[in-house]
């Protein structure tokens, strides 16, 4: 695989100029999807501006001071993701969506739990789910969560805290399609298919697949 990637062939949610320089750091495959988190290396030298060049980004994850999840990272292509928490030193960050559908890295209060999305369950022994999450992690619980749902995580005790149904009531942004980044409040799940009104008061039509439940219903 190559190393580098064309800036004009980025995924337009990374939100970097194009055409500053021909190339850019190509993250290592891993827990997020390529449009959906950046290799940490880029996130220190161009969002966070806390180093001027790849090789300071590089000392600075060899230092041992960068955590991701509560873990330490030493691989300036490691993909930070969304709704990943970012500790550097004494200061914690968030990556989320704009309205627009761009990552964004946001300075958030200190918390050890973070909200993923539920992609895949499996039943093992023992009556307990194995749930695959958003971020690529997996974790075994006795929770009654859906494909779909959204979980509170806790990266201290990696443990499901507790179930975001997906369901009409729910708080929820969209992930991708032509919407992206779009919040709201769902209304109404149809099969696939599932309606939301916007922050803004319009009523929207968009495929269940692309959202993400943020809180659940009150």
């Amino acid at each position: 695989m190559k190393n580098h990637l064309k800036r004009i062939a980025m995924p337009r949610s990374w939100y970097l100029p194009r055409k500053t320089s021909t190339f850019i750091l190509r993250p290592h495959p891993g827990s997020h999807s390529m449009d959906m988190g950046l290799p940490i290396g880029v996130v220190l030298r161009d969002v966070l501006k806390v180093t001027t060049t790849l090789a300071e980004a590089q000392k600075l994850l060899n230092n041992n001071v960068i955590l991701v999840d509560g873990r330490r990272v030493k691989d300036r292509r490691h993909m930070y993701g969304l709704y990943d928490i970012l500790q550097l030193g004494d200061k914690i960050y968030r990556m989320e969506l704009d309205a627009k559908g761009r990552l964004i890295v946001k300075e958030a209060q200190a918390s050890t739990v973070k909200i993923a999305k539920v992609v895949g369950k499996t039943a093992v022994k023992g009556g307990k789910i194995q749930f695959r999450l958003f971020d690529g992690k997996t974790v075994l619980s006795d929770v009654k969560a859906s494909i779909g749902d959204s979980v509170k995580y806790n990266i201290e005790s990696r443990k499901i805290e507790s179930v975001l149904p997906c369901k009409e009531g729910a708080s929820m942004f969209l992930l991708r399609g032509k919407h992206a980044g779009d919040n709201g409040t769902l209304t109404k799940i149809e099969g696939n298919t599932v309606y939301y009104q916007s922050a803004d008061g319009h009523d929207v039509e968009t495929t269940l697949k692309h959202v993400y439940v943020t809180e659940a219903s009150q």
